[in-house]
């Protein structure tokens, strides 16, 4: 597990050079702010997470607790059923406490991103380019 990164993985260098080409700029994993996001884009209070589908349950949220633990094999289950129901609550925790201080909170999938990376780039751009740009108040 020591060789699982969580930042500067390629999905989320790919995303920022596609959004960098439309001319977007932003900053990387800002600490001030809860959960550390991946893109941070002050003016107009947009954070962006790249959330990888296994360590972030994606299966579970998209399928549901009951069909995804009955195909689950693995001697650790009640380990990984821990882990994954916290790890889904603190992605919520998160989101949460962001939009309460006046971020837009973009969550998108590291599939989508190998997939498409263009069109996430697009769809993050236009949500940027929509938000009313506001005085950054956003420390390193």
């Amino acid at each position: 597990m020591s060789a699982i990164r969580s930042t500067e993985n390629q999905s989320e260098t790919t995303l920022r050079s596609h959004l960098h080409r439309l001319g977007l700029r932003f900053r990387k994993y800002v600490t001030s702010l809860r959960g550390r996001p991946d893109i941070v884009f002050p003016g107009p209070r947009v954070v962006v997470f790249v959330d990888g589908d296994f360590w972030h349950a994606r299966a579970i949220r998209e399928r549901g607790p009951e069909a995804y633990w009955r195909d689950f094999r693995s001697p650790n289950r009640p380990y990984w059923e821990a882990k994954f129901a916290r790890r889904i609550e603190r992605d919520a925790e998160v989101t949460r406490a962001l939009r309460g201080d006046g971020w837009t909170v973009v969550r998108v999938w590291e599939s989508e991103v190998k997939a498409d990376p263009n069109g996430v780039a697009r769809r993050i751009a236009g949500i940027v380019r929509k938000s009313k740009p506001r005085s950054p108040s956003v420390r390193r």
